[in-house]
């Protein structure tokens, strides 16, 4: 059941992978250095509370070639509760797509998954199938906190926190994204010293999803207001794979609707899967 588990883990993954956060629109750029940028740009992370993005996450395996990745968009909210809209028209992992895409609703705890590959496989009579993402792991035999800690390295939250660790940042130039006026930084982090960046219960899984890339480099484009309308990071190394990540900001404070599927739409994940050691490989190992 191979493929059974490269879909669990997908679901794991892509459920959270909006649960960064961006920036207020407080910071006047002109009046900071780039590394100020970035850091008031990092302090200011929690204060947006929905945003929608675009995101294009693309791997390569350790031999070079395609390993993966995702495309598609996003919807988040912070308040009242946790919960976002991920819509990826493109899934690939281990080199396999997923015909059909997948669609991840979450609200707190529980996802709402819609995967034609893992719907045909666990045997689902309805479109959507109901996750506990803190029984996910024990069901599938898949270590839930290890996919969490690939999606968070990508969400703005996080990757803001760690372009804070640069020594290296400095200012591009000024440019448009999505038609809005920008600067656009440059540089490079350590991952080890960008780890330090993070909360304490996230350094651990951090540091191993990052273990294949010393540096990562990073471009940021930041408009006036301190709001990153576009963040890009690159790493990985020759012979043990590479990522790239982009994710275009939008949308920020705009109403946001992130319902449920209707409840006839909707089954259970059984409760015993097979239990297997393979596991997806992650974006950067």
């Amino acid at each position: 059941m191979r493929r059974l588990m490269v879909a669990a883990g997908a679901v794991a993954a892509i459920t959270v992978a909006g649960c960064g956060t961006s920036a207020t629109p407080s910071l006047q750029n002109a009046q900071l250095s780039a590394a100020e940028v970035i850091q008031q740009t990092a302090q200011k992370a929690d204060d947006v509370n929905t945003y929608a993005a675009d995101l294009v996450l693309n791997v390569t395996d350790a031999d070079g070639g395609q390993g993966g990745g995702v495309q598609g968009t996003m919807l988040y909210q912070k308040t009242p509760q946790l919960a976002s809209d991920i819509n990826l028209s493109q899934v690939a992992f281990n080199g396999q797509n997923m015909p059909g895409g997948a669609r991840v609703i979450l609200q707190g705890d529980v996802a709402y998954v819609k995967i034609d590959m893992l719907r045909t496989l666990v045997g689902a009579t309805k479109p959507w199938i109901r996750l506990d993402l803190k029984q996910l792991g024990s069901q599938a035999g898949v270590d839930i906190e290890q996919y969490l800690a690939q999606a968070r390295q990508f969400d703005l939250k996080t990757s803001a926190a760690m372009l804070t660790a640069s020594k290296d940042v400095k200012a591009v130039g000024g440019e448009q994204v999505g038609g809005v006026d920008t600067t656009h930084y440059s540089g490079t982090f350590p991952v080890a010293e960008a780890v330090k960046q993070l909360p304490e219960d996230r350094r651990g899984h951090m540091q191993s999803e990052l273990a294949n890339a010393k540096d990562v480099t990073f471009d940021a484009w930041i408009d006036a207001q301190g709001l990153p309308r576009k963040v890009e990071l690159n790493g990985g190394k020759p012979g043990a794979g590479t990522f790239k990540a982009t994710a275009l900001f939008k949308s920020f404070n705009e109403p946001v609707s992130i319902k449920a599927p209707a409840a006839d739409q909707v089954g259970e994940l059984p409760r015993t899967l097979p239990n297997t050691t393979q596991q997806p490989s992650g974006a950067t190992g």
